[in-house]
This record gives C-alpha cells, sequence and structure tokens, in this order.
C-alpha cells in the first residue's frame, strides 16, 4: 500500500506537472492562493504524459509501460483548495499520484478522453523538458544524442 504524503489541518499537499510550476505561465494562480513551493520530485515510473495543444499537459497513470514524470509538491491552503480545482481546464482532474519512493500524494490528472489523439510527450520526462524542446529544438536534441567517447572532436 502506498504511503500517502500527510497533510495538515491548512494545507493539502499537491503535485503538479505543467504550467502551475514554478516560473511558467500559471504559477502565479499558485501562488495568488497562499500556496507554499516544497520539493520537486518525480513520479513512480508508471506515466504518460500528453501535450494539449501545446498550452498544457495532462498525465494519466499508465495500465503497462509509461515514464517518471517530473513534479513539483505544493503546500495548498486548505481553504482555497475548491478555488483551485475550478480554475483547471475541463478534461484536467485531481487524483492520487504515485512518487517515485512509494509515497502518494493528490495531484493534477488528465482524463482519458482528454487525450486522445494528443501528442505523447512522456519521452521528454516532462512539462519543462517538452516546452524546451519546441523552443530550441536543435539544442534539446543535441542533448539527446549520446555520446561517441570513441571519435572525440577535434579542436
Amino acid at each position: 500500500m502506498n504511503r500517502p504524503v500527510m497533510a495538515s489541518p491548512d494545507f493539502i499537499p499537491l503535485a503538479v506537472n505543467g504550467t502551475l510550476m514554478r516560473g511558467l505561465e500559471l504559477n502565479s494562480n499558485l501562488l495568488a492562493l497562499g500556496a507554499e513551493f516544497e520539493c520537486e520530485s518525480y513520479t513512480s515510473p508508471h506515466y504518460f504524459l500528453w501535450s494539449i495543444d501545446d498550452r498544457y499537459p495532462a498525465m494519466q497513470r499508465a495500465v503497462i509501460g509509461g515514464k517518471s514524470i517530473a513534479i513539483e509538491i505544493w503546500r495548498v491552503p486548505c481553504v482555497s483548495f475548491s478555488q483551485l480545482l475550478l480554475g483547471e481546464p475541463p478534461g484536467l482532474v485531481i487524483g492520487r499520484i504515485t512518487l517515485v519512493d512509494g509515497k502518494s500524494v493528490l495531484g493534477v490528472l488528465g482524463e482519458a478522453y482528454f487525450c486522445i489523439g494528443k501528442r505523447d510527450i512522456t519521452a521528454y520526462g516532462g512539462w519543462r523538458a517538452y516546452i524546451h524542446s519546441i523552443h530550441t529544438p536543435s539544442t534539446y536534441i543535441k542533448s539527446l544524442q549520446p555520446l561517441d567517447h570513441s571519435n572525440p572532436p577535434s579542436p
């Protein structure tokens, strides 16, 4: 059984995987509600990540396969939690996410119908890496190439 990340009477831990993350487009929504950043983490290696028209991601638990996805855990004030949920786009929901350390936490997930026909971005391991790749594709693609130590570049 997965051990939950502990909530307090005042805060609910919430895993976010997209535009609510620090420095991204909608992070100010969390900050305006008084949410506090707790830590960076990863899901267990059982999730898929989809790009919803390159506007935000939707994460789903995999039945078979999947990968660890980069997330952030935030402490959201209980009194603001429903306000945050009402601001999420249709198709994104709150559900239980298993972390790489076996603990579980509430987090943002995508409903199955919402991801049909969307781009599978699981291989990037997270929304930040994917966004980076579409803004600087040649740099990101180079970083994915294995290093060839048998033929070093000439000086």
